[in-house]
């Protein structure tokens, strides 16, 4: 199943602070996904000053109850980074099909 995490920062004057603290380990973890074809795409939120303020992740678990045990030991999510956390399913475009269809 495909999702798409749209995870906004917690208002707390210290989250930026805290989000860079668990940045090395929160892009560690994103590479290891990545490579294992779990992580589809993703990046920060940003907010009108340029801070980043949020994440949209779009990833790939086999259910629902893989998703959450990534959300569990997601860094971010523990470290209280994220606060306001919205999952939707979704469906990604085969574009080889369509690029094909178009020919």
């Amino acid at each position: 199943m495909q999702f798409v995490i749209v995870a906004r920062d917690n208002k707390a004057a210290d989250t930026l602070e805290r989000r860079l603290a668990a940045r090395a380990e929160h892009m560690e973890g994103v590479r290891r996904m990545k490579a294992d074809g779990q992580i589809i795409d993703g990046g920060a939120i940003l907010n009108a000053a340029g801070d980043m303020a949020g994440s949209v992740v779009l990833c790939e678990f086999r259910n629902r109850a893989e998703l959450d045990a990534y959300l569990y030991r997601e860094p971010y999510k523990r470290d209280k980074v994220w606060d306001d956390i919205e999952i939707i399913e979704f469906r990604r475009v085969d574009w080889q099909k369509l690029m094909v269809q178009r020919k």
